[in-house]
This record gives structure tokens, sequence and C-alpha cells, in this order.
């Protein structure tokens, strides 16, 4: 190989491929990697949730309506940030993950308590739902993966399967604790097995890996929804009586703390790509 000549311009490498969304508008992916942070997260988030709600329309007396508007207003300012931002940005996005994890058990709540829908019904109808969303991405984007949501079309796919996930995990999780009569206990280590046994056939037996994470993604919701129930419910009603209040603070203050990590992380990776 020659030494360049004195003066002489060196050639810069091709530029990498850009994913755009629209004329000159680059995005990166805007997910964040799926690693074990991610799915302690994910599993608090929906924990939040799940007490989050019930706060809000019980300890504040919202009630059910009135916590519904309030959470759906909070969701759409939120989710147009996320939409707007060209790349992963950690408090947003898990921002918009507590929000989407709280009105995807209101859905559920207001199916149920205002429209009389049973929980067996409720299940099938977002299970139908998520599936018909999953279609109308696979069909649209020819892929349901996670990592390249780097147009608004695949986001909004994203979002709205992640909503159905929430809300279909609520539905499953109340019918298996409460219309099986497992108790929130039962509930949440048959669906740590479950998880368990996905993460065992992923890596195990090689099973397709955005399949299994979609299924991890939609049974952590009723783990979560467990784990919440049985940190705040009374004692006389199955849970350790800790409340609302108290669970949903303690787990919005852990997922303060891993969010900022987080960001701190990418803050640091993004400067060391620079330098």
């Amino acid at each position: 190989m020659t030494e360049p000549r004195p003066g002489a311009t060196l050639a810069r490498p091709p530029a990498a491929p850009s994913w755009t969304d629209g004329p000159g508008i680059a995005m990166l992916n805007k997910v964040p990697e799926v690693t074990l942070a991610f799915w302690i997260i994910k599993i608090l988030a929906t924990t939040v949730g799940e007490t989050g709600a019930d706060f809000i329309a019980v300890t504040l007396d919202f009630g059910l309506n009135g916590t519904s508007i309030i959470m759906g207003l909070m969701l759409a300012g939120v989710l147009a940030l996320q939409l707007r931002a060209r790349r992963y940005v950690p408090w947003v996005y898990w921002l918009t993950t507590v929000l989407v994890s709280i009105v995807g058990t209101l859905v559920t709540d207001n199916m149920v308590d205002n429209l009389g829908v049973t929980l067996p019904m409720a299940t099938t109808i977002f299970a139908a739902a998520l599936t018909a969303t999953f279609a109308a991405w696979y069909a649209s984007e020819r892929t349901l993966s996670i990592h390249s949501i780097r147009t608004t079309r695949r986001e909004v796919f994203y979002w709205a399967a992640i909503l159905f996930t929430f809300a279909l995990g609520t539905a499953a999780g109340d019918l298996a604790a409460e219309g099986l009569q497992l108790g929130y206990a039962w509930s949440g280590v048959i669906f740590a097995g479950l998880i368990a046994a996905v993460t065992a056939a992923h890596y195990g037996l090689g099973a397709n890996a955005i399949l299994a994470f979609w299924i991890a993604y939609i049974l952590t919701r009723p783990l979560g929804a467990s784990l919440g129930d049985l940190l705040s419910q009374p004692v006389d009603a199955g849970g350790l009586g800790l409340g609302t209040v108290a669970t949903s603070g303690l787990f919005l203050a852990v997922i303060l703390g891993l969010v900022l990590w987080l960001t701190a992380r990418r803050k640091q990776a993004v400067a060391a790509d620079a330098g």
C-alpha cells in the first residue's frame, strides 16, 4: 500500500446506508437494545401500569372514566414526542412505555367493567387485535423485527402492537388470577415459568428470535400485573398489603434509576464514537 502524496486529500469511505422517513430525513432505530435491563424495566413498567391505574382511579378518586381520559391525553402527548424523535431517547421511550402500560390496563378495565365484556371474551378480542396488527405490519413491511424501527409507519405498527400486548396481558392475567382463581402468587409463578420456557426454546432449541421476543413480551404483562397485585392488594385479598402508592413509587424509582443509567451509557457511547 503506497503512502498518499503530501497535501493529497484522502477519499472518504462510502457513507453507511441510511433509513429515511421522507426525503432527506434520516432515522436511527427507535427501540432500545434488548438486554437484561430492557426486560427488567419492561416488567416494572407493567407493574406500574397495574398499580398506577388503580392508584389514580381509586386512591385519587378520579374513577375509571376520568383516569382513562387523563392517561389517554398524556399518552397522546408523549407518543407524539416519541414519534417526532429521530433516534432512541431513553427517557421518552420508557415514559411512553409506562403510559402505554397504564392505558392498556384501562382499555381492558373499561371493556370488562363498563361494557360488561367477560375476561375470556376480552382475551380473545385482544388476541385477535394483536394478530391483525402483526399481519398488517408484516404485509406492509415484510418484517416484525424491533431492530428495524426506522420509519414512522413501522413505529406506529410497533406501538399499536405494544398497546394490544398490554391489553391482552391484562385480560389474560386477570383471567388466570380471578377467573381461574389461581391467586396472584401462583399466577406470577406460572407466567414466569412460561417466560423461562420461551427463553429456553429460543436459546436451547433455536426457536425464532422474533417470535420468542413477542411471546415473552406478551407474557411479561400478566407477570408484572400479578407482581403488582401481589404487592399492593390487601392481605385478606391475597396480597402483601403494601398499597398502590408504595408499590408504584418504589417501581417508578427503580425505573428512573435504570433509565438514567441507560441514558448515561448512551451518552458515553456517542462521545466515544465521536472521538
